[in-house]
């Protein structure tokens, strides 16, 4: 196949409708196409689909109806098994919203070493790794502890790490800076930037409009019908004060101001 042929489309939803048990729809005929490399808020009021989009991409839940692409692959959950699956999310990590939700070992240690021993790694070499991730997240005093004992901080860095440990092609993180303190979220956008500059795709639900202009360049934005209401650079959507407020995001307190554009 000629390069000409090749898209770098990683990510492909066509009509892709999702309704939870007992509930309105959550999705309804969503389109869209993410590029590998992105950096993609996904923004809206809540109960308008983030979650339930992201949880799409991640491979957690499966389409109802509509088609979801990701890789090259159509994604259904007849065909979501076993090896399949393993590798999935091996490409694909996923940062909860709440770090509880996350973290099940009884250290830290272990927190790390689960995804990679589930892979077959060999015992030397997730040391190896765990030793040099610890490093760079600067949690090795914390490799004995238990999980459920860490600070807020603490935790969103060990479940960041249990997933980079895997070294995914792509980080999904549900509203990444919820429960943390300045100093922690300084961390946080230092090292998405870090892993941006590698050339990871991030995407990111997020009601936190100051971090959207930081850590994305391309926003997807829902409505309260559960429908993409915008599609456009971050810069030009920050700046939409009617859009924001006709979608219920923002109150009619909101104004545009000169936002810190990360470049």
């Amino acid at each position: 196949m000629s390069d000409n042929n090749i898209t770098n489309n990683i990510f492909e939803l066509n009509g892709v409708s999702y309704a939870y048990p007992q509930s309105e729809t959550i999705l309804n005929g969503l389109s869209l196409e993410i590029k590998a490399g992105e950096r993609l808020s996904i923004l809206g009021a809540n109960g308008c689909g983030k979650s339930t989009l992201l949880k799409i991409l991640a491979g957690l839940i499966f389409t109802q109806s509509g088609t979801f692409t990701a890789f090259g692959n159509k994604i259904e959950h007849k065909s979501f098994l076993g090896k399949a699956s393993t590798e999935y999310h091996r490409k694909v990590g996923y940062i909860f919203q709440d770090s509880d939700a996350q973290l099940f070992c009884s250290t830290v240690y272990e927190e790390l070493a689960f995804g990679p021993l589930q892979l077959g790694i060999p015992k030397d070499t997730v040391k190896t790794r765990i030793e040099e991730l610890s490093a760079m997240l600067g949690v090795e005093r914390l490799l004995d502890k238990p999980p459920f004992r860490l600070s807020g901080g603490e935790k969103k860095k060990i479940a960041i790490g249990s997933v980079l440990i895997l070294n995914p092609d792509v980080l999904i993180l549900d509203e990444p800076t919820n429960s943390l303190d300045p100093r922690s979220q300084a961390w946080l956008l230092r090292l998405l930037k870090s892993l941006s500059e590698t050339g990871k795709t991030l995407i990111f639900a997020t009601h936190n409009l100051d971090l959207v202009p930081q850590v994305s360049d391309r926003a997807i934005l829902f409505s309260e019908e559960h429908e993409i209401a915008a599609d456009m650079p971050v810069k030009e959507l920050l700046h939409d004060a009617a859009l924001l407020k006709r979608v219920n995001l923002v109150d009619e307190r909101y104004h545009t101001h000169p936002w810190d554009f990360d470049q």
